[in-house]
């Protein structure tokens, strides 16, 4: 049997356990990932994730020797913890409850040219949760020992040790300064500094696991616990090390991430929703965000990709879509999304990816990303249409598409021997094509958000 690095994947969809051999995927398995409604808020339901974890590990070690585990999971999470146990639930990001203390907590979060950390919905700045739970839940927060960031929460679980991680504290949570390359001054006027563990780097063993953790899963007990990582740093990694800057990874799923290596951070622009994200190394990237594939499904009314086909019947049609359809997240967050027009149920997946392509490239636009190749990874890597219009709009940058489920937990892998020793695979060059119509389609849809923002 050979051995393998064991990823603990926690997206905000699903959680996922995948196993790699020098970046080999060997086996994999994924449930839903479920919120619970609270009280005290809503909140990750983190048992029924532990039991998965438990499940998939004890399942995949009959058939591979696991080497490493690495943790990798969605930002805007943190956790509370005290002697053993959960000293608070670990909060939902969508709770919109959490505006109650925006009057106090405006006063103290630091400003964006600063923290480079725009001011979000709901609890999408993790320094706002934080926040919440200290003043409006004080019995749980006076049990608290560490605050630690979602993924470093599993690196505890297992192996007993906290510790703080910057891709994680620099994730638009109003903690971080990503250019000083330190906490800001929300730590202290909240005063948790006290909360916070030891930074450690996302590529440093921890380690072992817990000795009981180890027996029922069915792992060797000297089995070493690495640091982990914020998910859409994992997804970045691969190319960290393969290429030169300036190159802009967008990163799909539930939301894409636009991170854009070698970029300037002069551009960025709360309003945008741009900012600052943290890379392993401790650099700030430059990086866009919007929630890009719950937009989707909201759309095209389910799943399913397009051909180039239904993208021109929708272009001739005029019919566009306008933002935003998540309520969160992106450039127009705040207006509510709308379809001007008819088109077919069969080209409504044509309209999301359109749609889609528009808002990224009027980010990347906006970011001033405009040199170097795009690199898309993803959801929507698997959606060719969406690569081919996102070329036809910027012409002068390639296009490749990384056609990888398992990126995030591929990359996540990586840290297991960073630098990687091992070659990393290439992304698939998108060739550039003409799409009927595209520039007059583009002209119509942006005249149109200018006018309704």
């Amino acid at each position: 049997m050979s051995q393998t690095v064991a990823v603990l994947d926690i997206g905000k969809t699903n959680v996922k356990l995948a196993l790699f051999d020098e970046g080999r995927l060997l086996w994999e398995k994924s449930a839903p990932n479920r919120v619970l409604p609270g009280p005290p808020y809503p909140h990750e339901d983190v048992e029924s994730a532990w039991s998965f974890f438990l499940d998939a590990l004890r399942e995949a070690a009959r058939t591979h020797r696991i080497g490493t585990i690495v943790p990798t999971a969605h930002g805007a999470a943190g956790a509370l913890i005290g002697e053993s146990n959960l000293a608070a639930p670990v909060m939902d990001y969508e709770f919109t409850g959490i505006d109650e203390i925006e009057p106090d907590y405006a006063k103290l979060r630091p400003p964006f040219s600063q923290s480079l950390s725009p001011k979000l919905p709901a609890g999408l700045n993790l320094g706002r949760q934080l926040a919440y739970q200290k003043w409006r839940c004080p019995d749980l927060f006076a049990k608290a020992k560490h605050f630690v960031g979602y993924p470093q929460y599993w690196t505890w679980r297992l192996s007993g040790i906290a510790v703080s991680e910057v891709t994680t504290l620099g994730a638009h949570g109003d903690l971080w300064l990503p250019r000083q390359g330190q906490v800001s001054s929300l730590v202290g006027a909240l005063d948790v500094g006290h909360l916070l563990p030891p930074m450690r780097r996302a590529f440093d063993p921890l380690g072992p696991i817990q000795p009981d953790i180890a027996a029922a899963a069915g792992l060797a007990p000297e089995t070493p616990v690495f640091c982990g990582i914020h998910d859409s740093n994992a997804s970045l990694l691969p190319y960290l090390v393969s290429r030169q800057a300036p190159f802009t990874v967008l990163s799909t799923g539930t939301w894409v991430i636009l991170m854009s290596v070698g970029l300037s951070l002069d551009q960025l622009d709360p309003r945008d929703d741009t900012l600052a994200n943290v890379d392993v190394l401790g650099r700030p990237i430059a990086c866009g965000r919007f929630m890009g594939g719950r937009e989707y499904a909201v759309i095209a009314g389910g799943g399913g990709n397009p051909d180039i086909d239904a993208i021109e019947r929708v272009i001739a049609s005029g019919t566009i879509a306008l933002p935003c359809f998540s309520g969160q997240g992106g450039p127009y967050a705040t207006t509510e999304g709308v379809v001007r027009g008819e088109v077919a149920a069969r080209d409504r997946a044509a309209l999301a990816t359109l749609y889609c392509a528009l808002v990224s490239d009027l980010m990347l636009t906006r970011m001033g990303a405009t040199i170097g190749d795009l690199i898309v990874e993803g959801t929507f890597a698997r959606n060719r249409p969406f690569c081919q219009t996102l070329g036809a709009l910027r012409p002068t940058q390639r296009v490749f598409g990384a056609e990888d489920a398992a990126g995030t937990a591929r990359g996540a892998a990586m840290l297991a021997q960073w630098p990687p020793s091992y070659l990393i695979a290439e992304p698939s060059p998108i060739a550039p094509i003409s799409i009927s119509g595209l520039d007059s389609y583009r002209k119509a849809w942006t005249a149109t958000v200018d006018r309704i923002v």
